[in-house]
């Protein structure tokens, strides 16, 4: 019997890239591969990449460079670039570095046995199509291992928002939903190979119109069909729009069981101006009312955001704003970054905010973020939550998992495995998470 061949990933940037990351080993692994966790023993390395975050391209070709000499040493390795970096630079990387043996878009990484199959015949092969075919139908009988209690679920990608600063539309394609049926199925078989909480993924999940019974369902009404799968304890979501949190997934926040107490909404900026400049479609008193609604449903809720600082034009007065909606709504968690261009993206061609002035906005937002996320980790102490155990801790003995919050919770001394539910009484308050005993 041969040596399975052995696959390194690197995944950069979403959740949904993980997911994806995910699916690609499988499918790699109906053709004899198994990972590794390190590219020296690896017979393909796949970057899945990411165009997010400021130069990633360059960060891409920096990180391909690295891997010269292994290819040098190991001729036979085969070398491939995924994802949304691959689907916007796909030729310019064939062209530029010819180490490359293949990339995928990520609309397209069903088909990679087949790529894989014609990099052995000495070609090189490039796919950053969007195929009519579904990808996940393309890949449900793939071979399947033992999960984790956590796991990623893809049921809508694409979006067709157009953020100014985005170029999501153009690297995933317009917004998709997956029928609500294959979904379900994807999901009962997670939960039989170990997964107790499922977090729900799509550039705008809240958009998700998918196929059901009785027609077009949405987020919520997909909610609530999961919320009947035996054994699937939780229920998350992300990432969402403003402008498709509707009133049926505001009332799920509040009555539906399984669905966690923790969203993320992210808004950008609390400057109407920016905002328009950004083309989000809603203002900041809008987005405000709308966290009320939220909070009407489910007082107890954890609130995350996104923001961008320094974005085209924005002047001290529109960080301000953003400021003041910060202060008013005191985010658990947030994300936060300096603006950096894009390509291709209306903003990209605008005039650009200073450095310096950018860099200090960033420090300043990040503080007051920082303030109310340890306020509010520092009023947990005391109460009871419920954690799902995920993995050991650094120390002898210890557990670590998340509440239904969202918080990194760490036991000590706990007779509790990995997957379990437990009540836990939390008695200290961290940087970055909580401490606890078990009831």
């Amino acid at each position: 019997m041969s040596e399975p061949k052995k696959l390194y990933i690197k995944t950069y940037g979403c959740q949904m890239n993980v997911y994806d990351s995910e699916r690609m080993s499988e499918t790699l692994g109906g053709q004899g591969y198994v990972e590794t966790q390190s590219p020296d023993d690896a017979d393909m390395i796949l970057l899945n990449t990411c165009h997010i975050r400021e130069k990633a391209a360059e960060k891409v070709y920096s990180e391909l460079g690295r891997f010269k000499g292994l290819k040098a040493e190991k001729p036979d390795l085969k070398i491939g670039v995924a994802g949304c970096v691959a689907q916007a630079e796909g030729e310019e990387i064939m062209r530029r570095q010819p180490l490359v043996d293949l990339v995928v878009g990520p609309q397209s990484y069903h088909r990679l046995p087949e790529m894989e199959a014609k990099t052995r015949t000495g070609a090189r092969a490039l796919d950053t199509d969007f195929p009519e075919e579904d990808k996940f139908e393309k890949l449900k009988n793939r071979p399947k291992a033992k999960r984790g209690p956590t796991a990623f679920l893809t049921v809508q990608e694409g979006c067709d928002k157009f953020c100014a600063f985005c170029v999501v539309p153009y690297t995933r394609g317009a917004e998709v939903s997956r029928p609500a049926d294959r979904i379900i199925r994807e999901a009962q078989d997670l939960v039989e190979r170990g997964v107790r909480e499922i977090t729900l993924l799509g550039q705008n999940v809240n958009a998700y119109h998918g196929a059901g019974v009785n027609g077009d369902m949405t987020l919520a009404g997909l909610i609530w069909e999961l919320n009947k799968v035996d054994g699937l304890e939780r229920i998350r979501f992300t990432t969402s729009h403003p402008n498709d949190m509707a009133d049926d997934l505001i009332e799920a926040h509040g009555t539906c069981e399984k669905l966690m107490p923790y969203l993320h909404l992210p808004v950008q900026s609390g400057s109407d101006r920016i905002l328009k400049r950004m083309n989000r479609s809603h203002t900041a008193e809008s987005y405000l009312r709308l966290i009320e609604r939220i909070r009407a449903a489910r007082p107890d809720i954890v609130m995350s955001g996104d923001f961008i600082v320094g974005f085209p034009e924005e002047t001290e007065e529109d960080f301000q704003a953003t400021m003041d909606l910060v202060e008013e709504v005191k985010y658990g968690y947030a994300y936060s970054f300096k603006y950096s261009t894009r390509p291709g993206t209306p903003a990209a061609e605008r005039p650009q905010v200073d450095p310096e002035a950018a860099d200090n906005r960033l420090q300043r937002l990040q503080a007051l973020i920082t303030q109310h996320q340890r306020e509010i980790q520092d009023a947990m102490v005391g109460r009871k939550v419920r954690v799902l155990f995920e993995k050991p801790g650094r120390l002898p003995g210890q557990m670590v998992g998340k509440s239904e919050y969202l918080h990194s919770v760490h036991v000590s001394e706990a007779d509790v495995a990995v997957g379990e539910l437990r009540d836990v009484q939390i008695t200290g308050s961290g940087a970055n998470s909580l401490a606890g005993a078990l009831f």
